[in-house]
């Protein structure tokens, strides 16, 4: 099950996971639209792999398996 953290890595803005926004990599490093399509070209910087949008979890789904509270910040 995804982690859905609640920030972007790089610039430690929030993101929700009930909206789009978030971009992960197949290890959940997670990152905002305006970095992942801006300064990090699609690539993350930790890992080197493709970063793709991360899938929102909503209502029932989210009560049940809520998101991280853990902030993840590596500047990049």
């Amino acid at each position: 099950m995804l982690e859905m953290r609640p920030n972007c890595e790089r610039c430690d803005c929030d993101l929700a996971p009930d909206q789009p926004g978030a971009f992960i990599c197949s290890f959940e490093c997670t990152f905002c639209d305006e970095c992942a399509d801006g300064p990090l070209d699609g690539v993350c910087p930790n890992c080197r792999g493709e970063l793709e949008p991360r899938p929102m979890r909503r209502g029932g789904a989210l009560v049940k398996h809520p998101a991280s509270t853990k902030r993840v910040v590596k500047k990049a």
